[in-house]
């Protein structure tokens, strides 16, 4: 287990999350804390294999959405493809809640 992220990953994986980390700061404006726990959350409690487990065959942002974004009304999330996402209203996806500030998915602080 790393430090940063509940789950037990190799090199790769942890750079796979890294990533995912990186496209949430980027595409929603929030810390790197925050990202790491809405990751942690939302994935957490998964067994993720070693490089490249399943979850590779999705590019990072695919899962950076689905940890930032509830479904919209037809339960449809974001995939980070433009092409794809054409015919989503971003401005009415719901945001999923924070995690607690007290959780263990905080596992790195603010800067």
């Amino acid at each position: 287990m790393t430090a940063e992220f509940l789950m037990k990953l190799d090199e790769g994986m942890l750079g796979y999350f890294r990533e995912t980390a990186g496209e949430m700061t980027e595409r929603f404006g929030i810390s790197r804390a925050e990202a790491v726990a809405r990751i942690n959350e939302r994935y957490g409690s998964l067994e993720i294999s070693p490089y490249p487990d399943l979850m590779c065959h999705e590019l990072p942002e695919f899962w950076a959405y689905g940890a930032y974004y509830r479904a919209d009304e037809e339960g449809r999330l974001p995939t980070g493809d433009a092409d794809e996402d054409a015919d989503i209203d971003f401005t009415k996806l719901s945001i999923r809640p924070l995690p607690p500030r007290d959780s263990p998915v905080w596992t790195l602080r603010d800067e």
